[in-house]
């Protein structure tokens, strides 16, 4: 599967083509692509890395949304979380489980 994203074009293309490149064509076309690190793994990596930095907004919903698309069980995102609230801390975890619960409603 290859990942194509736009959002950056589509919100900030006329503002700030700069960066709409950057997110749209580099991170989520080159990083995401990447054959070194499946999906799941790389899905997995990046929420740790926004839960770990306090982000827990609309971004954090989405990559949630994506690992669960790239695999990612209920068990296994609700132990990564709990296993990341230790290093990173327990109120990130609140804050993140509050999200994630929404999207494993199955």
């Amino acid at each position: 599967m290859t990942i194509k994203q736009t959002a950056g074009r589509d919100r900030l293309g006329d503002f700030a083509p700069d960066f709409a490149h950057y997110n749209d064509d580099i991170l989520f076309g080159e990083n995401w692509n990447n054959q070194d690190i499946d999906l799941k793994t790389r899905s997995l990596i990046t929420v740790v890395a926004l839960m770990a930095s306090g982000v827990t907004d609309s971004s954090l919903a989405f990559h949630l949304q994506n690992a669960k698309a790239n695999g990612v069980t209920k068990e296994e995102i609700a132990a990564t979380i709990t296993h990341t609230a230790f290093y990173a801390g327990w109120p990130k975890g609140w804050a993140v489980f509050n999200l994630a619960k929404d999207i494993w409603t199955d």
